[in-house]
């Protein structure tokens, strides 16, 4: 599935950018451009250069302060695939406390539509295609043209903004909702083989339902049958990944100099992992040896406050070579 050794390394990104709200012991920061579109964007732009990333998105107008984008702008980002329109663009309030958050939900860009795609994109098919929705924007029907349309490319999925519940005062919840965690199984069939997931252990919870243990929980994702990689973040506890047929591999969490900001560690995480995927002779090891990379690379996210603490890849060989991980 890799592309010919001339061309880069092409990833495309696709969920609503956020406007971020953060309150942290109860002090409200000034907005900031949130999303995982953004954060994954960003971390590996800064990570390695020899990448075409591109954005696919929709943001409305009403409540977006274009500036928000500058920060993206001024790298070499494909943002041909942004349809912009005259609604309100997805706001969510972030509050923050003793390593927990409540988030809320108070307004919702427009869900996306295959059929915006630029016909570009098909000319030029990635390596990956990574969904990474905030508040349920992708449907099934969409990723099943996705998979038709690009039949040799890997699909990412961040289990967050495809399972979290919106309650009416806009409430993000993870609770089970029968409807939502059968529409994710649906699409984790789907997929097959070509699936790399990652969730949160929250997340990861959800859908194994009565699986408690770290092992039990990971291990249920086997009953899916298919060939696809998962991987469970645990916050300091590191990470967990898994495939059929192979041994559950254990990775630590890199220790940060500091902690200011926690949001986006797993989108970070998760970009640098499938880059390096890619990379890699998709053998076990190899995969040991992304996991890793991708650990170190979110420990830099975390010293900073926004979408601003990303490394460089030698920065992170550097870390990873000190070992000092979190026990």
């Amino acid at each position: 599935m890799n592309r010919q050794s001339l061309k880069n390394t092409s990833i495309t990104f696709t969920g609503h950018f956020a406007i971020d709200h953060i309150i942290r012991f109860k002090r409200l920061n000034k907005p900031s451009l949130g999303g995982s579109t953004t954060f994954c964007s960003l971390a590996l732009s800064e990570y390695i250069n020899n990448v075409d990333i591109r954005i696919i998105s929709h943001i409305g107008k009403l409540n977006f302060n274009i500036s928000l984008l500058d920060k993206i702008k001024n790298k070499n980002i494909d943002l041909s695939g942004i349809k912009y329109s005259q609604t309100e663009n997805t706001n969510f309030v972030l509050d923050y406390f003793d390593h927990k958050r409540s988030l809320t939900l108070n307004s919702r860009s427009p869900n996306l539509d295959f059929n915006d795609i630029p016909t570009n994109f098909f000319r030029d098919p990635p390596d990956a295609f990574v969904l990474v929705p905030l508040c349920n924007e992708i449907s099934y029907e969409y990723i099943s043209q996705i998979l038709k349309k690009f039949p040799k490319t890997y699909i990412g999925i961040d289990l967050q903004g495809f399972i979290r519940k919106i309650e009416n005062d806009g409430k993000v919840k993870y609770v089970y909702d029968e409807e939502i965690i059968a529409n994710m199984e649906n699409i984790i069939e789907l997929i097959g083989d070509r699936l790399i997931l990652k969730g949160s252990e929250e997340e990861m919870k959800l859908i194994a339902r009565k699986c408690v243990n770290y092992n039990d929980i990971i291990t249920h994702y086997y009953k899916y049958k298919n060939n696809g990689i998962y991987i469970m973040t645990l916050g300091e506890k590191g990470s967990m990944l898994t495939r059929r047929d192979e041994n559950i591999l254990k990775i630590p969490a890199f220790k940060p100099k500091r902690v200011l900001d926690e949001t986006g560690a797993g989108d970070v995480y998760f970009s640098i992992f499938l880059y390096e995927f890619i990379h890699s002779d998709k053998s076990w090891k190899s995969i040991e040896k992304a996991a890793y990379l991708a650990s170190a690379a979110a420990s830099f996210l975390v010293e900073k406050k926004g979408p601003a603490g990303f490394e460089t890849k030698k920065a992170v060989l550097k870390r990873i070579k000190k070992k000092k991980y979190i026990y």
